[in-house]
């Protein structure tokens, strides 16, 4: 962020201008406007195990992408995409796998992972007996191009 920063002083010291209009053409000023997002979960309610699986997945638009979980690079952790799972009655396990991001090498930034047109994390549940309850999705990411990164989202979202 420090060298964009210097990126920004030095262009504005220079005349230049920088592009501010590039997230209302997306359709919005934040992550989620260039990323939309299904949920589902199977089977739609928990059996007598208890057990129940959820996805969540990402549709990135072209020449966007979100940061991968784990991103691969100590100083971006805070941008890495999350997914939480809770439920009223507490779960007694949670497990989820995140895919294997694209690696970038960038000049800047050094390595790190990132998901472009399509990521799907996947969350296996066991809940307690006799929880047949919704459950809350809380998910949190961060839009980016080669230009600009949106502001990040923390989006909760209830599968019933």
């Amino acid at each position: 962020m420090a060298c964009a920063l210097d990126l920004f002083v030095d262009g504005q010291a220079r005349g230049e201008q920088v592009a501010k209009d590039e997230p209302e053409k997306a359709g919005g000023n934040k992550a989620d406007s260039v990323v939309k997002i299904t949920t589902k979960a199977e089977p739609k309610q928990p059996g007598a195990d208890g057990k129940q699986e959820v996805s969540v997945t990402f549709k990135i638009d072209s020449g966007w992408h979100i940061y991968a979980n784990p991103v691969a690079n100590d100083a971006m952790t805070e941008s890495q995409t999350t997914l939480a799972v809770a439920s009223k009655v507490k779960l007694k396990d949670v497990k989820i796998d995140y895919p294997d991001g694209k690696e970038i090498d960038d000049k800047v930034l050094g390595k790190y992972k990132v998901y472009e047109e399509t990521a799907t994390i996947k969350g296996t549940i066991q809940r307690a007996a006799g929880d047949k309850g919704p459950l809350e999705l809380t998910l949190k990411f961060m839009a980016c191009n080669d230009k600009m990164c949106l502001p990040p989202v923390t989006k909760k979202i209830t599968i019933p």
